[in-house]
């Protein structure tokens, strides 16, 4: 479908990259790796046409339709649901099509709707409304004008609108970026259907493992496309990596990290799973651990200057903005060494509660109990905004800390990748990676003892990713972090907290876990708002006929029951799907529950039970594959009643 030809590219008469020979077949889902400005971006710039090429060329199919996600959002005042469903332009052009046939044209006129219908008009509300649904706006949302969102919600209609587009080769840029893990989870589920070649920009190692079938590398100014996801290319990689002696010693304190969480846990019941997820880490990272030796990104957090415990509680709080709170009786309590990760679906409370945790929103009811020597390191988006335009690196450094030297805060920050003339560069002329970076050197420069991380890893790459990672595993404080970067939550929290229907509890399960949880969740969901419609549709008849009474005389019973006889006979075969694929699924997981019982026995890591182990984590592997395609079909059949439902008469 698409093949470079000796392709070169500079940008400010610098060599990007040069001698690109490679072919894009279709159908592949392609991701797109490499560090920071190695010329990800510009070589979609290339593919678009926005750019031309320095040297060389590529070709492309003859009518391939190309979509991409617009960075720049144009504000107007549609509603969100038809800025979305203006992404597909073929339906869009048979609806003008239709408004503009004359009633002379009687025979155009049927052609028009019969295409409508073929491309699938009469559901394309329902198609934009499931794309909404899916990262994370509200039904109230749909109807919202573009104009009132803010612009991490813009981008997200931009990539619904992408996502409408029936085009047959897809260019995504950092989709994740402004999406949460929910949001992340259900965009992971969409592109893996999707029949399209994608090509796809990410720093999320999970997130292109289970997505791509191929990941094209630009590394030293040049371009390798290999077969299979990001770990399988990140093995070919360690392999050519492995003589470095040096690998050994940079991996070895994130893996004694997580040897202990390992050694600790693994017995527990309830922390059992987690300990199997972080073992599965462990010994990944002992595989892989040369693959990020050249990172040029260094740096550590130095032991807080006091660990009081506990640093904050909350006790028996209501947590809003309004006499209605958005969490009601939160017990919570923090403690010196705790490294949690907070999740919860999309409008649940998580930032809500990070800011009452900081102090920044007072409680409706109850208290916020700090410890005398609590100190806050917080990093959120609008942190990362607040940063002053006309300050370098060097003089937000020094603004923090006047006493350091010239060369003290070059060294600092030359661990966050700031070196060199890059010191002194305006924070307004950073990108959005480069601003994130120095906001975290700020936190980490201050010695918290509490850290509060909210979606550390926007726009952060994977070597800056794994450094943040490195550098947390040794973290002396506590820690509460929400990510949609599910590499970087497994191999730094050791718990896992959720938030959800006004409440925080703890969380037992591992994230796998939670994305079994989600689906359920938002069935219930699903089925509640299918029931509520019903409802509201039957009071709505019944109101109506009520009208009708006194015009019509009577009306045949019989005949009635005959209909709703006929509608519960056309409902039976889709109930009985829905029940066997719950059958199956509690039969599956209470399957995977004794297998990883079996897991979580001490004795089973001894060399004798070699074999047994390696077969009982096959049987896992099977079983999780089983589970989800099981999910999938019982969310499949259940929308499908639920469809069926809704269509009764």
């Amino acid at each position: 479908m698409l093949s470079f030809n000796n392709l070169a590219c500079r940008r400010d008469r610098e060599l990007i990259f040069s001698d690109v020979n490679l072919v894009i077949q279709r159908g592949q889902k392609v991701g797109l790796t490499g560090a920071n400005g190695t010329g990800k971006s510009s070589l979609f710039a290339i593919i678009l046409g926005e750019i031309e090429p320095d040297d060389g060329g590529f070709a492309l199919q003859q009518k391939v339709d190309i979509t991409h996600v617009a960075q720049e959002t144009h504000v107007s005042e549609a509603p969100a649901i038809e800025f979305v469903i203006d992404g597909d332009r073929h339906i869009r052009a048979l609806e003008q099509a239709l408004n503009s046939v004359s009633e002379e044209e009687g025979e155009r006129h049927a052609s028009l709707l019969a295409d409508y219908e073929l491309a699938g008009g009469y559901q394309i509300k329902s198609r934009a409304g499931a794309l909404l649904n899916g990262l994370g706006f509200s039904s109230d949302q749909h109807t919202m004008p573009v104009s009132a969102f803010s612009g991490g919600w813009r981008m997200r209609l931009n990539l619904a609108q992408a996502l409408m587009s029936p085009s047959e080769l897809l260019l995504l840029d950092e989709p994740t970026n402004h999406l949460d893990l929910d949001a992340v989870l259900w965009l992971e589920n969409w592109l893996r259907q999707l029949d399209s070649t994608l090509l796809i920009i990410s720093h999320d190692r999970e997130f292109l493992d289970r997505i791509t079938s191929h990941t094209l590398h630009i590394e030293q100014k040049t371009m390798t496309l290999y077969s299979g996801n990001y770990s399988a290319f990140e093995s070919l990689r360690a392999g050519r990596l492995a003589n470095q002696q040096s690998m050994f010693e940079k991996q070895q304190q994130s893996i004694a990290a997580m040897q202990s969480f390992v050694d600790r846990f693994r017995a527990k019941a309830t922390k059992a799973r987690q300990a199997q997820s972080r073992l599965k880490m462990l010994e990944r990272m002992t595989k892989l651990a040369p693959a990020h030796i050249d990172s040029p990104f260094k740096f550590a957090f130095k032991d807080p200057e006091a660990q009081p415990s506990p640093l904050v509680m909350l006790s028996g709080a209501d947590i809003g903005y309004s006499e209605e709170p958005v969490l009601k009786q939160v017990k919570l309590s923090l403690q010196s060494g705790d490294r949690i990760g907070l999740l919860g679906a999309n409008g649940a409370g998580k930032s809500t509660l990070i800011k009452a945790i900081v102090g920044d929103l007072e409680p409706l009811q109850g208290e916020r109990i700090p410890a005398q020597k609590l100190k806050i390191g917080y990093f959120a988006q609008h942190q990362v905004d607040q940063l002053r335009d006309e300050m370098s690196a060097m003089q937000a450094l020094m603004a923090l800390d006047p006493q350091l030297s010239d060369s003290q805060a070059r060294q600092y920050l030359g661990g966050f990748g700031f070196t060199g003339d890059q010191a002194l560069q305006m924070a307004a002329t950073m990108s959005g990676g480069e601003r994130a970076r120095l906001a975290l050197s700020l936190i980490v420069y201050e010695r918290p003892n509490l850290l509060l991380l909210d979606e550390p890893t926007n726009h952060l790459d994977i070597q800056m990713r794994d450094a943040l990672a490195e550098a947390l595993q040794s973290f002396k404080g506590a820690l509460l972090v929400v990510s949609h970067d599910r590499t970087l939550l497994r191999s730094v929290v050791d718990g896992l907290m959720l938030v959800a229907d006004g409440s925080v509890q703890d969380f037992d399960d591992d994230l796998d876990g939670y994305a079994r949880w989600l689906n359920e969740y938002r069935a219930k969901q699903n089925a509640t708002h299918a029931q509520n419609r019903r409802t509201s549709e039957d009071d709505s008849e019944h109101g109506a006929a009520s009208q009708a009474a006194s015009v019509l005389a009577s009306v045949d019973k019989k005949q009635l029951k005959r209909e709703q006889a006929a509608a519960r006979e056309k409902l039976r075969p889709l109930k009985r799907t829905v029940e066997k694929h719950e059958k199956a699924l509690d039969k599956a997981t209470l399957e995977l529950e004794k297998i990883r019982h079996s897991l979580a026995s001490n004795e089973l890591y001894n060399a004798e039970n070699k074999t047994i182990l390696a077969q009982l984590l096959a049987e896992e592997s099977t079983l999780k594959q089983q589970i989800e395609l099981i999910e999938e079909n019982l969310l499949d059949s259940m929308h499908e009643l639920e469809l069926a439902q809704a269509d009764q008469p």
